[in-house]
């Protein structure tokens, strides 16, 4: 479906415009959509920073950065082009005085749209909305973008909400999670609900077991401090993962409109099995990376990591959750999770049940049909089923794949996940960005494990390289796939 809004004029104001975040993806994002035509209109982007700092260095920085994402022989002009759109603020504080000075450049062209981009942490969100508010800098066509985490915990996370929605209602509100910006999710509606070989099979009658992963190489890194305060299971499942598993789990909307997509992930959210302490014992599984190998490199340990040897924070989590509905009644949906494992990989696995009476009974450890959605570091999809091996002897069985390769089927450059988002934000369609009833909901069930845990599930250590803990909680002969 062609999309043929026109997107108006805007100043893109970036809080943290000259931070880590925008300027390896943000702006790139908006060099890239300048570069395909798609902002063929007049725009301003206007780095906001807290220190003092030239905006002639931060040209040369951003232009570094944006240089990395593209092979073109046309780079320097083409990115020169483009930062004369780029420009520089230090906003020191949020009082009245430091605040005229942007009031004086958007002020300018009030007809233009305002995106007020906080790449930010979210204890700042309250504070810079509320002088947006008090400054009578938002209008009509003012939209506010929020970076996750929304908060700490359900409380926190209401909170934040309640003082952003005193100054922008919902439709001015966009809730970003990068991962629903990456084709290969955006493709999952496509799979789902054109397809009806799939449609079909997409219940607890087809379907065994669905499994999430995101693993990562990486340690904590440069995020040391903000990490240890919140964890995987903040950092990672309760926004990354429970997007993921909406989209698998809805039911079909009744059109593809935001609020009716939307709507949908809602359901999804709120029939997730809440945990208690039994279950949190036997259903979730908790992890922290020791010393370990990887690619032949020894590295250090979380600990050593953050410079903290009292830590419990966990690197690693692996959940068996369910969806108490109709269509996926005592199936179970395995999400995990966890740093300073032994690749980088972010997948979906749809396991569908062996066949109900199998003629081959040599074959019956491998009857299983897989569904493969691949989400890093390359886009595919990887359809598994069972062949015979070509040659006399009688049957023997191979495993082979059916791919859809992105990067091979579509011979174009594959556009990061923050460029579909950021023109979705122009053009003011929240299909791709959470909405407060889900971020509430999705907390709800979040705090169902994260008030247990603790006190009913120990901490278990696990060697940086490997795929980390995590069988204890899978059923019958369920594996996870590491592929």
């Amino acid at each position: 479906m062609k999309n043929n809004i026109i997107i108006k004029p805007f100043y893109a104001i970036i809080f943290g415009g000259d931070g880590d975040l925008s300027k390896r993806k943000i702006i790139p994002a908006f060099f890239h959509r300048w570069l395909d035509g798609q902002l063929n209109m007049d725009f301003k982007i206007i780095c906001v920073s807290r220190s003092i700092k030239e905006e002639k260095s931060l040209k040369i920085e951003l232009k570094k950065f944006i240089s990395r994402t593209t092979d073109s022989d046309e780079n320097p002009k083409s990115i020169d082009a483009f930062l004369k759109n780029v420009q520089l603020i230090n906003l020191r504080n949020t009082s009245t005085n430091e605040f005229e000075k942007l009031s004086v450049i958007i002020n300018s062209k009030k007809e233009w749209q305002r995106i007020y981009y906080l790449s930010v942490p979210s204890s700042a969100f309250a504070e810079i909305c509320n002088v947006l508010n008090k400054q009578k800098l938002i209008q009509l066509n003012s939209k506010v973008v929020l970076e996750k985490p929304l908060g700490h915990d359900l409380a926190s996370s209401n909170q934040i909400n309640a003082t952003v929605l005193s100054a922008f209602s919902e439709k001015q509100i966009f809730r970003i999670d990068h991962y629903l910006g990456k084709e290969t999710v955006q493709n999952l509606m496509v799979l789902r609900f054109a397809n009806h070989l799939f449609e079909r099979a997409w219940n607890a009658d087809n379907i065994d077991n669905i499994q999430i992963t995101v693993a990562e190489k990486l340690g904590v890194e440069k995020r040391a401090g903000y990490y240890d305060k919140t964890g995987a299971l903040l950092d990672m499942v309760q926004n990354h993962l429970l997007q993921l598993l909406c989209l698998i789990a809805m039911e079909p909307p009744s059109q593809l409109t935001p609020d009716a997509v939307r709507n949908e992930k809602l359901k999804v959210l709120q029939s997730l099995r809440l945990f208690d302490k039994s279950t949190v014992k036997t259903d979730v599984v908790r992890g922290q990376y020791t010393r370990g190998n990887i690619a032949g490199e020894k590295v250090n340990s979380y600990l050593e990591n953050i410079e903290k040897y009292n830590s419990d924070t966990e690197t690693f989590v692996a959940i068996k959750a369910f969806i108490d509905n109709w269509r996926w009644k005592n199936t179970p949906f395995y999400l995990r999770t966890g740093k300073r494992m032994k690749k980088r990989y972010s997948d979906i696995v749809i396991n569908f049940k062996a066949v109900q009476h199998n003629i081959f009974p040599e074959s019956q450890h491998e009857m299983v049909n897989k569904l493969i959605i691949r989400l890093q570091p390359e886009e595919r999809i990887e359809l598994v089923q069972l062949s015979k091996v070509p040659g006399p002897g009688g049957y023997r069985f191979k495993p082979i794949s059916l791919k859809l390769d992105f990067v091979d089927s579509f011979k174009s450059r594959m556009p990061d996940a923050y460029e579909r988002l950021i023109i979705d934000i122009l053009r003011g369609n929240q299909t791709l960005f959470m909405r407060h009833d889900e971020l509430e909901a999705a907390w709800t069930w979040i705090e169902s494990i994260n008030k247990n845990w603790l006190k009913e599930s120990r901490l278990v250590l696990y060697e940086s390289g490997t795929w980390g803990p995590g069988d204890e909680i899978l059923d019958g002969d369920a594996q996870w796939q590491t592929k």
